[in-house]
């Protein structure tokens, strides 16, 4: 059977959790003191330890000193109190989870459901490191470049614990990838993964399809629904451009995740949310919040550990590899294998990708299905015109290309952007909101004001592409307004 550690000095504390870890079919003890934990390990090595920080003899995170048990048990901490300061402390020393006193039920449960040697997680992120070199790819995630290995050594830090994750980088670099990635190799690995874009969503739904409703709650509702919490119970919600979640339902969303307990729409019962939250955007995070996008408590409760994807243009060694990748799964798909030349390839890197890799799929799929023969030329393939890699360096202001460039310009105080042919000028010392928007407009305008083409370039999805549009008309309204006062 399964052995469970209780290191606690509560007496009340400890008879309530081992008779609710021994109704689960685990064998259980229980240690008062640091001393006595260290001969319960010696005797029998526990598979989960559930320990107490505050002890008669010393703080609880004494016992990670002993490397068998950081490699054999799985250690969750149980605290008074949930706070950042524990775990990020938790994440360093090797802990899985955490039980904020007095311990819910259901996530007890579930923490036990869940409980793996950490060397087996260990291993398998071992197997893939051992295998990148060979095959190029990391889970899902392809890339053998200093920013990539990074990133999957990020992955290979977190995965196995209960931190919340927010991933930040431009549209297109692959932060649903990396979600599932931390899922897969997780101790929920074996229970549901759900993404859900906030940004494709109608504010008037949101509520109802994160957090469910119940039958006749508004308009519509004719029956009940479960909303993702519920659907991913176990498992990981995945909340893509959290940025475009409203502020409203942002302050419903911390309450969960302080608590753990939600409600459906037009309900009165709360419900136990036993769920790793993963949060993603594409706005630099500081700036979502100064410009009121993003609430300041979320972004810290959700922030426990940052991951920053790299954009394409950083990595541009990778192309090659993810070129061929993407072709190699066209042409599985369509019966019939082609490569690229080397002076294809060659040109795929001399490219600036302001869409990322979803821009390079899409380029291949297209130049797939251009090529007439075996092997696909570059003669479908984006050229890099006018790309300047200094101009990220340089202390002056930005001329953003409309197409794919990013280049210098001679500072202009105090200046709005201009708009000339394919490119805008922004003075040094806008702001990241005002150069999205400028950059935004101008590429609409370049692409007569088509949609589709202008958000496939931008590398973000339509839905995104109104709701920037919808907010700087109402922005524009607000400052006529203000100007005929």
């Amino acid at each position: 059977m399964t052995h469970a550690l209780i290191v606690d000095d509560d007496v009340d504390s400890v008879a309530t959790l081992q008779e609710l870890i021994a109704s689960e079919k685990f064998t259980v003890s229980v240690a008062h003191t640091l001393r006595d934990a260290r001969r319960h390990i010696a005797l029998q090595q526990p598979d989960v330890v559930l320990l107490d920080l505050q002890l008669p003899d010393g703080n609880g995170m004494e016992l990670f000193q002993d490397p068998q048990l950081v490699a054999n048990s799985e250690v969750v901490l149980i605290t008074g109190h949930a706070s950042l300061d524990t775990s990020i402390q938790a994440l360093r020393l090797g802990a899985a989870d955490y039980l904020v006193k007095p311990i819910n039920i259901t996530q007890l449960q579930g923490v036990l459901s869940r409980v793996m040697k950490p060397a087996a997680l260990q291993a398998e992120v071992a197997d893939l490191n051992a295998n990148l070199a060979q095959s190029g790819h990391f889970g899902l995630l392809w890339g053998r470049t200093p920013p990539m290995q990074r990133i999957y050594d990020q992955i290979s830090r977190v995965a196995g614990t209960s931190v919340s994750v927010f991933i930040n980088g431009e549209s297109g670099t692959g932060k649903e990838l990396v979600a599932q990635t931390v899922h897969d190799l997780s101790r929920r690995r074996k229970k549901p993964f759900l993404a859900v874009n906030c940004g494709a969503i109608s504010p008037n739904l949101i509520e109802s399809e994160i957090f469910g409703h119940e039958k006749g709650a508004f308009t519509g509702a004719d029956k009940q629904h479960e909303g993702f919490f519920e659907r991913a119970s176990g498992g990981t919600l995945f909340l893509d451009e959290l940025t475009e979640m409203p502020l409203e339902l942002q302050v419903k969303l911390l309450r969960v995740l302080e608590t753990g307990r939600f409600m459906r729409v037009g309900s009165t019962t709360t419900l136990d949310a036993d769920v790793r939250v993963i949060a993603a955007s594409n706005r630099p995070l500081l700036q979502a919040v100064q410009a009121g996008k993003l609430r300041e408590d979320l972004l810290y409760r959700l922030n426990v550990f940052p991951i920053e994807m790299p954009p394409l243009r950083e990595r541009l060694d990778d192309v090659p590899l993810l070129a061929d990748h993407f072709l190699r799964g066209i042409g599985a798909k369509e019966g019939k294998s082609k490569r690229f030349t080397a002076k294809a390839l060659a040109q795929l890197q001399t490219y600036h990708w302001p869409g990322n890799v979803r821009e390079l799929r899409n380029a291949v799929q297209r130049a797939y299905v251009m090529a007439s023969g075996d092997s696909v030329d570059e003669q479908w393939l984006p050229r890099g015109e006018g790309v300047e890699p200094a101009a990220a360096a340089a202390p002056a202001g930005v001329v953003a290309s409309t197409a794919t460039a990013m280049s210098v310009a001679a500072p202009v105080a105090s200046a709005p952007a201009e708009s000339s042919g394919s490119s805008v000028t922004m003075p040094l010392g806008s702001s990241m909101a005002q150069v999205e928007k400028a950059f935004i407009l101008a590429t609409l305008q370049h692409y007569k004001h088509h949609k589709e083409q202008t958000a496939a370039v931008l590398g973000i999805s339509l839905k995104t592409l109104y709701n920037r549009l919808k907010e700087y008309a109402a922005e524009d309204a607000a400052a006529a307004d203000k100007a005929e006062q």
